[in-house]
């Protein structure tokens, strides 16, 4: 299942030369993969509450080229490979279809007192 999340640059995401920082590419694809995941029906909060949280263990990320200020981007992220504990996904920032930014991000399901990973919720598997 492929997402689509729109991204509005605004002035706090670009440096001095109204260019996107490149650190906040970053937080492009995390609320991209925040919203995938609760389009899937998973309450995050309902797994913090029951003591499981999702931690990003891995991303390899390639920088393209620029978003500017105002720029209107989309976010695509495909799941690529599942395991129990973990999920992989593929995220591509785009400006009118173009490749600005890609990478694949590996995260887990951890229990918040023992640090240690654990099966992802049946919903994320069921729906993937």
């Amino acid at each position: 299942m492929t997402h689509q999340f729109p991204i509005t640059v605004y002035y706090e995401d670009t440096d001095m030369g109204g260019i996107v920082y490149h650190a906040n590419f970053l937080r492009f694809i995390e609320r991209a993969r925040s919203d995938y995941v609760r389009r899937l029906g998973v309450d995050q909060n309902a797994m913090r509450d029951a003591g499981i949280v999702w931690v990003v263990t891995r991303i390899e990320a390639d920088y393209l080229s620029p978003a500017r200020f105002e720029d209107e981007l989309t976010v695509e992220t495909v799941p690529e490979k599942m395991t129990t504990a973990r999920l992989t996904m593929s995220q591509i920032v785009r400006r009118e279809g173009r490749e600005l930014f890609r990478a694949k991000v590996t995260a887990v399901c951890m229990d918040m007192h023992s640090g240690k990973p654990v099966r992802l919720p049946a919903e994320v598997r069921a729906s993937l």
